[in-house]
């Protein structure tokens, strides 16, 4: 080999591990945002799961407080009956104050804003926690793209290496571009694409 040659071969080496180093830094930083990525597509997986119990929970309450409120409106209305079949004054009143807890309570069944615990409000935190469970999804669903985006730009970029195809590394740049934009409507605009 000649001295013209072997010093071709050499600045083509030394292209190439230029041109590699470039490929390797840029599989470094797809991997820095895959791990971003899933990190934050956990979180809204775990908010998602957690938002979605407690609205089942307050779901629960409220039909626990709603059948409770049925049955104690429902003995009201008995006791309105039974008024009417009594002749005794004492029985009458006694009967009579017995429908006023009654409607009371059954009152206080529907509405309890001190404590938050009537059907009205807990309807109202159920419906706030499914928002919740509904928006976390939706990051979750942007998150798992960019993650699906990152991913398959570090296969193409290690593919650019072993192949040397640098439209291979084009691709993987456009898919670190994508996978950006998905982060960024995860966590800023979660609801701007519909993708469940």
């Amino acid at each position: 080999m000649s001295a013209h040659e072997s010093m071709e071969h050499a600045e083509h080496a030394e292209h190439a591990s230029g041109s590699n180093r470039k490929i390797a830094l840029l599989i470094a930083v797809l991997a820095l945002f895959l791990a971003i990525s899933e990190t934050l597509g956990k979180g809204a997986q775990t908010e998602s799961i957690s938002k979605n119990v407690e609205a089942s929970n307050l779901w629960a309450f409220f039909q626990a407080k709603s059948i409770r409120r049925t049955v104690v409106q429902t003995a009201a209305d008995q006791g309105k009956l039974a008024l009417g079949f009594s002749t005794e004054d004492a029985t009458k009143a006694t009967v009579q104050k017995q429908i006023e807890d009654w409607q009371k309570t059954a009152a206080r069944y529907r509405s309890e804003p001190e404590t938050g615990e009537g059907t009205e409000q807990l309807a109202e935190k159920a419906k706030h926690a499914e928002h919740a469970r509904d928006e976390a999804t939706a990051k979750y669903h942007h998150f798992e793209l960019a993650s699906a985006a990152f991913q398959i730009g570090i296969v193409l970029a290690s593919a650019t290496i072993i192949t040397g195809m640098l439209a291979l590394a084009w691709v993987s740049g456009l898919l670190t571009i994508a996978g950006l934009a998905m982060t960024a409507l995860g966590l800023w605009w979660p609801h701007l694409l519909h993708l469940h």
